[in-house]
């Protein structure tokens, strides 16, 4: 009887190991990265680069919050954070807040939060 054979296309868990080199939280610079971070690249794909790199860096080109970034590659937040330290370690991308930091302190804007709810109300 034979061994069973390991599957030649990793997907599931084997895949996110692979994908992280088994490492499964981001450090340094990522570990303050939340849903609505927002990423932009930095500089063009390099050769050699991991393909998940690649995609990351040529999908930033505009700025594309952590949680769309996910949803297009179809990876979950805790290893998408750890391939995005990688690419912030090396200076590749950069993490932008979503709120620019003068707008923060002008208070809420009392004409969107009106929008808002009156879309809500319609729905």
């Amino acid at each position: 009887m034979s061994a069973p054979r390991p599957p030649t296309d990793p997907s599931g868990l084997e895949r996110y190991y692979v994908l992280t080199n088994g490492r499964s939280r981001p450090g340094g610079s990522a570990s303050s990265l939340d849903v609505a971070t927002l990423i932009v690249s930095l500089t063009a794909p390099a050769p050699g680069m991991q393909h998940e790199h690649e995609d990351i860096v040529r999908r930033c080109r505009d700025p594309l919050s952590v949680a769309e970034l996910g949803a297009h590659l179809g990876l979950p937040f805790n290893i998408l954070a750890v391939l995005l330290a990688d690419l912030l370690d090396a200076g590749r991308v950069e993490a932008r807040d979503p709120i620019p930091a003068h707008d923060a302190g002008r208070g809420l804007d009392l004409a969107l939060l009106q929008e808002v709810l009156s879309g809500l109300e319609r729905l």
